[in-house]
């Protein structure tokens, strides 16, 4: 007889991948997201490891096997950061393919990016970020960071001026 507790146990089980990242055999699939608080502030973290070691970048990582995309970016954003979200909306792709002195894929990513809100949570660096900072659309240029992850940061913070008037939202610090 089919226990259902232990039948979606499995079905619900997901497995972090453990391929290599570096010189992968195809191209890893990951998620992030732009986490927009009261103010319109992005939630950023700097790497800590390669390939985009010390750039600040979105909260986000790789999708386990068998994760839906809008948990694994959920889980992401929580394990690296500490706060809890509401997801908005689907951004954009993200895909940056390092090639090593020989032309060899180094690194390929096909990163998901959402928007989406600060619910709470406590936050601070944590898996394999050095720093986590709540950063102004006006501050982005000084923060080393990829040029599309500036993109995909304005991109939402005009949706959320969109969606709270094109003045924001009140002026409260996140909890």
């Amino acid at each position: 007889m089919l226990n259902v507790k232990d039948e979606n146990a499995r079905t619900s089980a997901t497995f972090p991948v453990t391929i290599n990242r570096e010189y992968p055999p195809a191209p890893l699939v990951a998620v992030a997201a732009v986490v927009l608080d009261n103010e319109g502030r992005s939630l950023m973290v700097e790497r800590g490891r390669p390939p985009a070691q010390g750039m600040w970048a979105l909260p986000g990582g790789l999708l386990d096997l068998g994760e839906p995309v809008r948990a694994g970016v959920a889980r992401e954003v929580r394990e690296e950061t500490g706060a809890e979200i509401e997801i908005v909306e689907l951004l954009d792709l993200f895909e940056p393919i390092h090639r090593d002195e020989y032309g060899r894929i180094r690194y390929h990513y096909v990163v998901i990016d959402f928007w989406a809100r600060f619910l709470g949570g406590n936050i601070a660096a944590a898996d394999d970020v050095d720093d986590v900072a709540w950063v102004s659309v006006q501050r982005l240029g000084d923060l080393p960071m990829e040029e599309a992850t500036r993109l995909v940061v304005r991109k939402a913070h005009a949706r959320w001026q969109q969606a709270n008037g094109s003045q924001g939202a009140a002026h409260t610090q996140p909890s």
